[in-house]
């Protein structure tokens, strides 16, 4: 794919995503008239691009659809469900075309425009809801709003020009926005069109003219870069911080020697060289970090859609609520949830929300709500996906996961351990597999996807009231603030998102049902080996740490050293209950960090891989 072609695909992308966003509030708002014309200008936008780009289909779908936006804001046609349905279709069509084009398929091989679709589009635009006659009075309106008005004017070739080719259209839809003046609302009713000739000669006066020789530069407001390229950078910086963080051990040592005569200044500016280095190291790498950072907004406005679609397949009344798309997150992140919350959303249209008819008997809406929120929490982020539905049984997923061998019997004794069971794999509580779920693979996709990148992924569920997920993960992917600990002489990392406290232990503890308990702010806690856990030889450990979980509890260690945030390097060639990754500390030791949903889970990985 070229430059020119790769640029129009990535910016068409985002026009065609932020489409299906505006349809659907058009949906629920008919006489946003601020959305119809940001439906209108989007098409109109894409099919400059996509004429200029010789894209003949996409051309097509987006000239019926401008047509059929153009009808509905002058008000020649009403705003009905079969409009918003075959606009719908149309931005699909596109979407599936640019997604095509930016998987490396040739332009000359992609698809025509399905005739379905052309149909659905020109039934709505013939649509006889309002006359043409009726919606005159609206034509002054239009013409009132000049830059619209003339994006109207120029959206039909046959009406510019001779050769069928609306140039103008084409050229101000791949040129950066401000660049060239603005067409004046006269234009609107030119008595002549120019002529194809014409047209061309004003293209080429314009790109010399002083106005856009001087104008253009202060666009340049942002460059793409290749995201390999970035994650080189980003590696690069963390390793800058580490090898300053080591420097600075070094200097520490060396300051405890005796300088005299010419070695004392050399030693003095020494320190402040690896001072000022250890800053701006620590600034490159959260500037670095800054750039891979995203708004999960750009994920979230995926889903209205298909939440849409398929409560209308399942037949439900179905609304979905987004909060805090604003909320940043490594962009690595944001990508690597679509397939996860795609799960959820499912699991919750299939399982959790009931029938109108059944939420009527239940004394609800017949309307059910699906929440989408994501927030920051110290130095994580947190993605809830919450449904109104009939919630969990927990017995009846105890008695499902048994009967298919998963556990056993003394298993899963509490309803939050009981909750955590759809994740295991082949688990299921439909006897008869569908399109949506029943196959017991998608929960399981979901814990792996979110345990991949250092998360947790929670769930807690009220009989009767609904179901709510909640994620957990680390706002940056390759820097983790940690606790370093020891035990039988390894030294470990703890994700400070689960560390609440260090505690002093005793000799003897109280038991509880075999299991050694200490009281901690007046409540019992559990105590657990962190060595024992992970396979260490036993030792004394006097040193405890209170983990916030959803069943909070001890860990014990041989010694606390402090805490530093450390660069993560993945495990990727052996796969260690517990361990998720890597990291060098300031003295150049390795140290292995422990896994956040290990931590969370009550360290139960290798207790679960063994039942």
């Amino acid at each position: 794919m070229d430059d020119m072609l790769k640029e129009f695909v990535v910016e068409a992308l985002d026009l065609a995503t932020n489409v299906e966003e505006h349809l659907l509030s058009l949906e629920r708002n008919p006489g946003d008239m601020n959305t119809l014309n940001a439906v209108f200008r989007s098409f109109h936008t894409i099919k400059g691009g996509a004429g200029f780009m010789n894209l003949s289909a996409m051309v097509s779908a987006c000239h019926l659809t401008e047509n059929l936006f153009d009808a509905l804001r002058t008000g020649q046609v009403a705003v009905t469900p079969e409009a918003i349905e075959a606009a719908l279709e149309a931005s699909g069509f596109v979407a599936d075309q640019l997604t095509a084009l930016n998987n490396g398929v040739p332009p000359e091989q992609l698809s025509t425009m399905p005739k379905a679709l052309e149909a659905m589009l020109t039934d709505a635009i013939e649509s006889k809801g309002v006359s043409k006659k009726a919606a005159a009075p609206a034509t002054p309106q239009v013409a009132a709003t000049a830059p619209e008005s003339v994006a109207v004017s120029t959206s039909t070739p046959s009406a510019n020009n001779t050769d069928g080719v609306d140039w103008e259209a084409y050229y101000r839809a791949v040129t950066p926005v401000g660049t060239l003046p603005e067409p004046v609302a006269t234009a609107v009713t030119a008595p002549k069109a120019p002529s194809a000739k014409e047209e061309h000669e004003a293209v080429k006066s314009s790109l010399s003219s002083t106005d856009v020789k001087h104008t253009a530069p202060a666009k340049e407001e942002s460059i793409r870069i290749d995201a390999v390229k970035l994650n080189v950078l980003l590696e690069v910086a963390g390793e800058s911080v580490q090898a300053a963080n080591q420097a600075a051990v070094l200097l520490e040592k060396l300051s405890q020697f005796k300088f005299d005569g010419q070695a004392a200044p050399l030693m003095a500016a020494l320190t402040e060289t690896l001072t000022r280095a250890s800053r701006y190291s620590t600034e490159l790498q959260r500037a670095t970090l800054a750039t891979r950072m995203q708004p999960v907004g750009r994920l979230f406005q995926k889903f209205p859609r298909l939440v849409r679609e398929l409560a209308r397949d399942l037949g439900k009344e179905v609304d979905l609520n987004i909060e805090g798309a604003e909320t940043e997150v490594d962009r690595v992140v944001v990508d690597s949830l679509y397939d996860p919350l795609v799960h959820m959303l499912r699991n919750a249209l299939d399982h959790g929300i009931e029938t109108a008819e059944e939420r009527l008997a239940s004394n609800k809406t017949a309307r059910s709500t699906i929440s989408l929120k994501a927030w920051q929490e110290a130095s994580s982020v947190m993605i809830e996906v919450s449904d109104d539905g009939k919630g969990m049984d927990a017995q009846r997923l105890r008695d499902k996961a048994i009967s298919k061998g998963l556990i056993n019997a003394h298993d899963a004794r509490t309803d939050d351990e009981a909750f955590q069971l759809v994740f295991l794999p082949g688990f299921s509580t439909k006897e008869v597999a569908s399109s949506v779920s029943g196959r017991g693979v998608g929960m399981d996709v979901v814990k792996t996807a979110v345990e991949r990148h250092r998360g947790a992924i929670r769930i807690s569920s009220e009989l009767g009231k609904g179901t709510t997920f909640l994620i957990r993960l680390p706002i940056e992917l390759s820097i983790v603030p940690t606790m370093l600990v020891r035990t039988d002489g390894a030294s470990l990392a703890l994700p400070m998102a689960t560390v609440q406290r260090v505690v002093e232990l005793p000799e003897t503890f109280e038991s509880v049902g075999g299991q050694p308990v200490l009281r901690d702010l007046g409540r019992p806690l559990p105590v657990k080996s962190l060595g024992k856990v992970l396979g260490y030889m036993p030792s004394s450990e006097r040193v405890g740490i209170v983990i916030a979980a959803p069943n909070p509890y001890i860990l014990s260690v041989d010694s606390v050293d402090g805490t530093a945030d450390l660069v993560i390097k993945p495990l990727t060639c052996i796969s260690t209950p517990g361990i998720t990754g890597t990291a060098r500390s300031a003295e150049g030791e390795l140290v292995l960090v422990t896994s956040l949903s290990f931590l969370i889970d009550g360290c139960k990985v290798r207790e679960m891989m063994t039942a």
